[in-house]
């Protein structure tokens, strides 16, 4: 299988790619929207894309393009993230006078790197291309702080493993296809939709009690502006549903209320690796 994802090799979405097929081809991306193009066009089969950090939260933009392209999810993954302290092989940590890494990263390591002032933190547009450029510029004065994957990749050596700040660190994926690629899953027992409301008193609690009225829980939901409408959103939401029937009911009932309602998929929900 040919998998997208956007970052580069070593990235913890190619890790969370290996995971559902170890045998897959990654066709690395270097923007979001040249992932769903690929799909698109069918370059690839499938894409492997980050929707939600446990703690730095959702990856908004990942929202606007399921709704803008052809695709649906075909299951979730959960992904322990573990940052990594990688040098040029042989350099000693205190030789290091700067760190590069994606800024998310290098908030999620503040502890470690307030234990070394003397090292300046500098973000970086990817957290496996900050290993990449140290091991091709090599770099003996530098950092990286990646995954352990990335660090095998490139041929670097760990000098300090697992440094972030918080164990509780995990890393939800998406695996989408094109839309007609996708099978309905009839062990899904959970469902992420797109709806828009009209800018009236009363239209977003009536969407909303929908999801009661069929005994759904309703986990997640997120706005995003309407592009080109100020002041419209488009609401995203995760509910986890008993039956496919009481899904199909769900969606029929929101049309009711809502003037537009796009269902990105169905699917099992992930279970926190150990």
């Amino acid at each position: 299988m040919h998998i997208a994802i956007q970052g580069e090799p070593g990235s913890f979405s190619h890790e969370a790619a290996g995971k559902l097929d170890i045998e897959a081809t990654i066709l690395p991306c270097s923007l979001s929207s040249d992932v769903f193009r690929a799909l698109s066009q069918r370059e690839v089969d499938a894409a492997v894309i980050p929707i939600e950090n446990s703690l730095a939260g959702s990856v908004v933009e990942h929202y606007d393009l399921l709704l803008d392209y052809d695709v649906a999810i075909e299951s979730e993954s959960l992904l322990r993230i573990r940052h990594n302290f990688i040098v040029v092989p042989g350099v000693a940590i205190e030789r290091i006078q700067r760190v590069y890494s994606h800024p998310v990263a290098l908030a999620q390591c503040r502890k470690f790197l307030e234990q070394h002032l003397a090292i300046e933190a500098i973000p970086f547009y990817d957290t496996a291309g900050s290993a990449k450029q140290l091991m091709e510029l090599r770099d003996r004065n530098a950092a990286a702080i990646a995954s352990a994957r990335a660090a095998e990749f490139y041929g670097g050596e760990i000098l300090a493993a697992d440094i972030e700040d918080n164990t509780e660190n995990y890393t939800r994926f998406f695996l989408i296809r094109r839309s007609q690629d996708v099978p309905r899953n009839p062990d899904a027992n959970k469902v992420s939709l797109a709806f828009t409301v009209d800018n009236r008193p009363g239209t977003l609690v009536a969407a909303l009690e929908v999801f009661a009225s069929q005994g759904t829980n309703l986990s997640k939901i997120e706005s995003r502006p309407v592009h080109g409408k100020p002041w419209q959103y488009v609401f995203y939401v995760d509910y986890q549903l008993s039956t496919q029937t009481r899904a199909d009911i769900a969606l029929d009932l929101l049309r009711q209320h809502c003037s537009m309602v796009k269902e990105l998929g169905r699917y099992r929900a992930a279970e926190r690796p150990i």
